[in-house]
């Protein structure tokens, strides 16, 4: 007799829709779906890397909590539906290894004027709601509740995504930038001044500097910080390792190598020390 599992007919269905949904033409094919349906639905299509800018409208709902895009190929389109999603708590944007995602900005051209954004509601009706610009800051505008948003190497993010972030999701635990070029000190006065629970933050391969990472540690978030990376930031030096280590008793994770102007030798006296 065999007593190996079998997966319940629905959960196979799900599958097959997820493989398959290319074959479908018409997003009322999938849109009545309830939330619970299109949970399990979004983790195997984002698993494929199946969700773009023209389905992923198709299952998303106000109830969503998590996203994890790093394997598909969407664009600033996709973040205006994302931040209809009010209940969102987490969201990766990483692009693949080894590629870097030029189409996540931090603010883009508003839609024409009129347009209205559709998304069918968990009830089973639909949530009607003007449109903000496209980009990382519509989620944050929407999305108060974010507690990790990971981007990395997203190249055209900007201090103004950071920035939008810091003000509108106070609850910022786990913030990724590594490689986003173009994040500065800026983005690190945002975080400092708030996000006060915010213990995690890898700015790695970015042009933050020693008074970035000082305004940062000696921010609101001092206390809670406890991994922090600025691996491959030419600009840090000695200065901002010793301020790291001074200022948040609870680090257990600091990464700064491969920054040119860093010795080392302030943390060896430091731990030498202690």
């Amino acid at each position: 007799m065999n007593c190996r599992r079998v997966d319940p007919l629905l959960d196979r269905c799900l599958v097959f829709l997820s493989k398959n949904l290319s074959r479908y033409y018409m997003s009322s094919d999938v849109e009545p779906l309830p939330p619970h349906l299109k949970d399990k639905l979004i983790t195997l299509l984002c698993a494929q890397g199946l969700l773009t800018d023209a389905n992923i409208g198709w299952v998303l709902h106000p109830s969503v909590k998590k996203l994890d895009l790093r394997d598909c190929d969407v664009s600033d389109d996709a973040l205006q539906l994302v931040s209809l999603c009010r209940q969102l708590k987490k969201i990766n944007l990483n692009a693949s290894k080894g590629e870097e995602r030029t189409a996540i900005t931090s603010k883009g051209e508003a839609p024409p004027s009129g347009e209205m954004l559709v998304l069918r509601s968990a009830h089973g009706g639909y949530d009607v709601v003007p449109p903000l610009p496209p980009g990382i800051t519509a989620v944050a505008q929407s999305c108060p509740y974010l507690h990790e948003v990971t981007l990395k190497k997203c190249r055209n993010l900007t201090d103004v995504g950071v920035l939008a972030l810091s003000l509108n999701c106070p609850l910022l635990q786990i913030v990724n930038l590594s490689g986003c070029v173009m994040v500065s000190d800026a983005s690190l006065r945002a975080l400092g001044e708030n996000c006060p629970l915010l213990h995690s933050v890898d700015l790695s391969a970015t042009k933050v500097t020693d008074g970035g990472i000082i305004i940062l540690v000696t921010g609101r978030c001092s206390q809670n910080l406890k991994e922090i990376h600025i691996d491959r930031c030419t600009y840090v030096t000695d200065d901002a390792v010793e301020a790291i280590l001074t200022c948040c008793p609870n680090i257990d994770i600091l990464l700064f190598h491969g920054c040119p102007q860093t010795t080392g030798q302030v943390a060896l006296q430091m731990f030498s020390a202690t």
